[in-house]
């Protein structure tokens, strides 16, 4: 319920967010949002905190990790909803982010359809994207999809 000065309870912020109140918690752990206690120790939220919680969201969309998401916050007033200027700017550092995820995708895609025209689905017996196991040789995990990638080998 909103106090007669505007904050929010957790369970309006929760509400009106679509972020359940142990993600709110969660954020605020992190220092992502901020709130004040009541002297019954119940939070609230300034109203300003809607805003910070869709930028959150929003974020995660994008695939920006939480420490990210903290250090663009840090950017803007924790007290308002930013003003055009203040968002423009941080917009701007997500845009590389944007571009080298569709990047990353592209790559993904186009891996796939090249294993999944071969027909054998299996890392261990590729001929063409891990002969004789080489990329068993750098440890676990998927190799082939990270920036620094090498060519597959050529049939």
């Amino acid at each position: 319920m909103t106090n007669r000065d505007g904050r929010l309870a957790i369970g309006e912020l929760a509400a009106r967010s679509g972020v359940a109140p142990s993600a709110l918690r969660y954020y605020e752990e992190v220092g992502l949002i901020h709130s004040e206690r009541t002297s019954g120790n119940q939070r609230r939220y300034p109203r300003a905190t809607l805003r910070r919680v869709a930028f959150v969201r929003a974020a995660q969309r994008v695939g920006l990790s939480l420490e990210e998401v903290r250090a663009a916050l840090d950017r803007l007033p924790a007290d308002r909803a930013p003003n055009a200027t203040e968002w423009n700017a941080v917009a701007r550092t997500w845009q590389r982010r944007i571009d080298d995820r569709i990047a990353e995708l592209e790559r993904l895609k186009e891996r796939l359809t090249g294993c999944i025209g071969c027909g054998c689905l299996s890392l261990r017996k590729c001929g063409l994207y891990n002969p004789h196991d080489i990329a068993g040789r750098s440890g676990p995990g998927a190799r082939y999809l990270e920036e620094d990638e090498p060519e597959p080998a050529k049939a």
